[in-house]
């Protein structure tokens, strides 16, 4: 099993199948009155190598949004600011967002309840 990041947290899926190895074996057989009464082994070739089989489980986190926004998910973190404006986040957010609740991250500057519009 690996880890894959790509894949939501606890999801499976296989990366590669599988295969069963197969070996031959070579055997002289010696027969007394029809019925055998030796065998020697004499040669093991593998026909076929074993492939291991690969499951990838999921750790990519279920991404998290304030529920004091709506129209974009505000990620939650120690700060957020406006896309491409000055702030250095480390959460950013492209807008516009409605403030929906408090606007704990300040970032509807005129108040009119649009966060993230110009």
């Amino acid at each position: 099993m690996v880890n894959d990041p790509s894949l939501a947290k606890g999801a499976r899926k296989v990366k590669r199948r599988g295969v069963t190895g197969v070996k031959t074996l070579t055997y002289r057989v010696t027969y007394t009155n029809g019925k055998a009464t030796d065998r020697k082994l004499l040669s093991e070739v593998v026909t076929r190598k074993p492939v291991a089989r690969v499951i990838a489980i999921g750790t990519k986190r279920k991404r998290q949004c304030d529920p004091n926004y709506s129209g974009a998910c505000v990620p939650i973190t120690s700060d957020v600011d406006c896309a491409g404006g000055s702030g250095n986040g480390p959460g950013y957010v492209q807008g516009p967002v409605r403030v929906v609740g408090s606007d704990i991250y300040d970032l509807d500057r005129d108040g009119d309840g649009i966060a993230c519009d110009s």
